[in-house]
């Protein structure tokens, strides 16, 4: 027994969050996104077995797979900088936006019905899965980016999405800049770049958050932020990055394109299920 557990089922717990480890950090290097869809399924099931009372167990995913997605992102930015395919200028534009929307989305979300945003999230996503498998640039709103106010309320809404569906931003971003004209492999490098403030500050909001909880949370929890599920993940899924983004940038643009509206389908389905 170790903290009360049976040394067995820990070990295989460890391998599960390894392994989501391995899939987080190759599609945030291939996508630009942090793989949360990933991570909270996993953490769900872990966090189920060691008993955290249900009405904690959501925010303990969440705040944890945000901590676990922090290194991720920075490789991911780091090593898509080192090949020149980020915007220039427009993460500086985009992430004081972003962090005001973060606080707005998370105030929201204490009175907002969850189905609403849900519903949302599904619809862009089959949206944007739709018009990059039909391969058409008619769907786009222009061939250029627009100014710095349409810049900045994108960067504010993406930050309210992100905060209200647990996601990093990655997908939101990555779609909005293909609809102006963007090459996807600019888009996805510039969108992981954005993954980090947002991961950032969504980590020190959650383990805040959970101080007052922390009679109620496992072991060696700091707030809403599980150390041991970060200190395994977190690991691999930065290794793992930056194969992604080698894959990212060895793919056509068409392939990538294809790829990401098959990533946009199933996080979609995902939250699809959700609702029922």
């Amino acid at each position: 027994m170790v903290l009360g557990y049976p040394i067995n089922e820990l070990i295989w717990l460890a391998l599960l969050i390894l392994a989501g480890g391995v899939v987080t950090g190759f599609l945030a290097g291939l996508f630009g996104v942090g793989g949360g869809g990933v991570i909270v399924p996993i953490l769900y099931e872990v966090f189920r077995f060691m008993d955290v009372p249900a009405d904690l167990r959501m925010q303990l995913c969440v705040g944890t797979s945000l901590a676990i997605i922090v290194p991720t992102t920075l490789r991911s930015y780091s090593a898509h900088q080192k090949k020149g395919a980020v915007i220039p200028g427009l993460l500086r534009l985009w992430t004081p936006a972003a962090l005001a929307g973060i606080l707005i989305g998370a105030a929201a979300a204490s009175f907002a019905p969850a189905v609403v945003f849900k519903i949302a999230f599904v619809t862009f996503c089959a949206l944007m899965a739709t018009k990059m498998l039909a391969g058409t640039n008619r769907w786009n709103i222009g061939t250029e980016l627009p100014g710095r106010v349409v810049l900045s309320f994108y960067g504010f809404a993406m930050g309210a999405l992100s905060s209200l569906v647990g996601v990093s931003g990655g997908g939101f971003s990555t779609a909005i800049l293909t609809l102006y004209g963007q090459p996807i492999h600019r888009a996805v490098a510039t969108s992981a770049g954005l993954g980090v403030p947002i991961t950032i500050a969504g980590t020190i909001g959650y383990i805040i958050a959970g101080w007052p909880h922390m009679g109620e949370l496992p072991p060696l929890s700091l707030g809403f932020v599980s150390l041991p599920g970060f200190v395994l993940m977190a690991p691999v899924a930065s290794f793992m990055t930056t194969y992604g983004v080698r894959l990212a940038h060895g793919l056509s643009r068409r392939s990538l394109e294809v790829a990401f509206a098959c990533f946009l389908l199933l996080v979609g389905t995902r939250f699809l299920i959700s609702l029922f």
